[in-house]
């Protein structure tokens, strides 16, 4: 698969934090449409190689990223490359649920269409934060609703909100860092669900750091260690035959 057809691509990518050195050389070829899934034990760079990939990364003013990061073919890092429009292009979900408070349901949706002026009516606004409700399996759950207020809502509705809000803006990546590990397992469940639906559409990005929650979600998987690329490929395979004894230890829950 040459570097155009791959989704996000990563060549010798290295990522400091002042002296530390935090990614170490990682190749990485990530197909598009498919859930790929970044798994390995807390602090082992995870969630940080997750942003390089839209340049969220460089709000932190000790970071450093030498090597190159690909999205369909086009360097990330290049002086001609503005980073707002890979954000735009790649949207991102966090850990915590963070819909924005004082915004109704509908608003948090729309404020990126709005501030980006992306819709030229409210007829065509009001059609996009359906369609991005929808994709996120919450419009049911919320369309008599639309002026309530995202503290009405559950953890896991919070989550499926802010994917929504990503959504609407029509990425072609979706980064996801850890986006169940503060829900409840309803709510974990019907995100997992939502993965298999997205990536007929997106590339999915997922970090994980749950062995069993890559196996079940992920068509290919990364194993990070202390910075180290330690193996990558297709799900099945990495779980169930392992090159490399870290990683054995790493999915059968011996190295944690």
């Amino acid at each position: 698969m040459n570097s155009v057809s791959l989704a996000v691509e990563t060549r010798n990518l290295h990522v400091y934090y002042g002296e530390n050195h935090v990614i170490k050389g990682v190749n990485l070829k990530i197909p598009p449409k498919s859930v790929f899934a970044l798994m390995g034990p807390s602090g082992c760079g995870k969630s940080t190689m997750l942003r390089t990939f839209n340049r969220l990364i460089e709000l932190n003013a000790d970071a450093r990223v030498e090597g190159d990061v690909l999205l369909f073919g086009r360097r990330v890092y290049s002086p001609e490359t503005d980073p707002i429009e890979i954000r735009k292009q790649v949207g991102m979900v966090f850990q915590y649920p963070n819909p924005f408070p004082h915004m109704t349901i509908y608003d948090n949706v729309a404020v990126g269409l709005k501030l980006n002026r992306l819709v030229r009516s409210r007829e065509e606004l009001d059609e996009r934060v359906e369609w991005a409700l929808r994709k996120a399996a919450l419009w049911e759950e919320v369309k008599d609703r639309l002026d309530d207020y995202p503290s009405n809502l559950s953890g896991g509705q919070r989550q499926r909100l802010v994917i929504a809000r990503a959504l609407a803006m029509r990425p072609k990546v979706l980064l996801m860092d850890e986006p169940t590990a503060n829900i409840d397992p309803v709510g974990t469940q019907k995100i997992e669900e939502l993965l298999f639906e997205l990536k007929e559409d997106y590339t999915i990005v997922l970090v994980t750091h749950s062995p069993a929650q890559a196996a079940r979600v992920s068509d290919y998987v990364a194993f990070l260690y202390l910075g180290d690329l330690i193996e990558v490929g297709p799900t099945r395979k990495v779980f169930e035959n392992p090159e490399h004894e870290l990683t054995e230890q790493y999915v059968t829950g011996a190295l944690g």
